[in-house]
């Protein structure tokens, strides 16, 4: 069997380049070792900027749909409520920045839309491959897997977790740190004796061990459950002993827990892959960073490495891009893994408040090599910047740039003739004056006041002469 890309791995971040690549019309296939998507409420946390992903992926509907904002927590000792406090900094929403806090969706409900989606643009996944064995061709790399024929792809991306067997195979290590000593346990689980209103907090006490908090998920009936363990212990997963759990370090009963969906034990850990790049293959997601849960970060930078990705592999295997365009995906996106998992292992550790930077709208990549900034005096916006939202000649931006293209602003400056979409109109607040190349990820690639100063060159570059 043959494809142009193999996508190793169901999660977020496969299912996400999964779609990337087949709205660009790139044969891909997803494989996953499950039988199905994976189960629990893990991932809950969509950040703004993942929101504006999926407005462009074309499931922003069905995430609203789905899920809820988040609630305020609630703090418990000894039976008593305490007090009550927001989760992060509250920020309002902005024509540039339409998408201001975190939307709350299980991770399984996440997964489930962008499945839809990604099979309503005839692409697919085939479950219960588990890869055996990689090796590299002339041509790109073969994949072999326990049950099923092998596959050959020009590009295989591994979107297979934090213990991704492709990155293991490959023999790329991870660079981090332990964040918590002791083990979390999470759970999806039912229960009474609790509002729905509340995300419920219950500190360490006496010695009943570890905090305990229960969060109601939005759209669903359960609630999610997050409890800590002190280190050289092991958390019980049973159903009998999540029910104990909850009677040791809460007022409830072990009866109020009524059933327990899904349980996981794991450690917090901080880790960045040496590279994300060997060959045809590409890591991309938890498979080239693991982060703390703290803040919400690690399956938004992951989808976002899809998004980066995506569109990369598109130009150089539809559009003619020089392959060298694959080079800045690592350039781009491990840098801002590196940050985030600063960010996260902060959150987690208490020193860093849930806010502006947990909502990575502020993330970019003004030093990129494919950002280029012409102008002598560039604006609020430059090259490598987040294209904010707005209204232009009567056009809403994430409504042009909505979809696989690339767009040209022409603000308050006449508009050449190009191969993309062009939006016309006055200079703009948020903008300022003249030409902005926008690219299908939502950034900004060239800025300039004309087109001599160098569009034509930067098509060139992108595939797009």
């Amino acid at each position: 069997m043959e494809t142009d890309v193999l996508v190793v791995g169901a999660g977020p971040t496969g299912l996400t380049l999964g779609i990337d690549l087949a709205r660009r019309g790139v044969d891909a296939l997803v494989v996953e070792r499950g039988e199905r998507l994976f189960p629990g409420s893990r991932g809950k946390g969509l950040q703004p900027r993942t929101l504006e992903l999926f407005d462009d992926l074309g499931v922003l509907d069905a995430i609203r749909a789905a899920g809820g904002s988040y609630p305020a927590a609630m703090i418990w000792r000894d039976g008593e409520r305490v007090g009550e406090r927001r989760m992060s900094d509250p920020a309002e929403a902005s024509e540039g920045a339409p998408y201001a806090e975190p939307w709350m969706v299980p991770q399984w409900r996440t997964q489930e839309i962008l499945l839809a989606r990604l099979e309503e643009l005839g692409g697919k996944v085939a479950f219960g491959r588990h890869l055996t064995g990689l090796t590299f061709r002339a041509r790109g790399v073969r994949a072999e897997f326990a049950t099923g024929e092998p596959v050959h792809a020009r590009h295989l991306v591994a979107a297979d977790g934090g213990r991704s067997t492709v990155r293991r195979a490959l023999g790329i290590g991870m660079t981090g740190e332990t964040v918590d000593p002791g083990p979390l346990l999470v759970a999806d689980v039912r229960l009474t004796g609790l509002d729905r209103g509340h995300w419920h907090m219950f500190p360490p006490h006496g010695e009943t061990g570890g905090f305990l908090s229960l969060c109601p998920l939005a759209g669903t009936e359960e609630f999610q459950m997050v409890a800590q363990f002190p280190a050289g212990t092991r958390a019980d997963l049973s159903a009998e002993g999540i029910r104990e759990l909850v009677a040791a370090r809460s007022h409830l009963s072990p009866g109020d827990v009524t059933e327990v969906r899904w349980a996981s034990e794991f450690r917090p850990r901080a880790a960045l892959a040496d590279r994300f790049r060997e060959g045809p293959v590409f890591l991309a997601g938890d498979a080239a960073h693991i982060h703390s849960p703290a803040g919400g970060q690690g399956l938004n930078t992951s989808v976002q490495d899809a998004w980066n990705l995506g569109w990369k592999l598109g130009a150089v295997l539809r559009d003619g891009a020089p392959a060298a365009l694959l080079d800045t995906y690592e350039e781009e996106r491990r840098p801002v893994a590196a940050d985030v998992l600063g960010l996260s292992t902060g959150v987690h550790r208490g020193e860093v408040r849930r806010g502006e930077a947990t909502r990575q709208l502020g993330v970019g990549y003004r030093t990129s090599s494919l950002s280029r900034e012409t102008r002598p005096d560039p604006g609020p916006v430059r090259a490598g910047d987040r294209a904010p939202d707005g209204t232009v000649g009567g056009v809403r931006l994430f409504d042009a740039f909505r979809g696989p293209h690339w767009t040209l602003l022409a603000l308050g400056v006449p508009a050449p003739g190009v191969p993309v979409r062009v939006v016309r109109g006055p200079a703009h607040a948020a903008y300022g004056t003249g030409l902005f190349l926008v690219r299908p990820d939502g950034y900004v690639g060239w800025a300039g006041e004309t087109a001599a100063d160098g569009l034509a060159q930067y098509l060139a570059l992108v595939g797009l002469a």
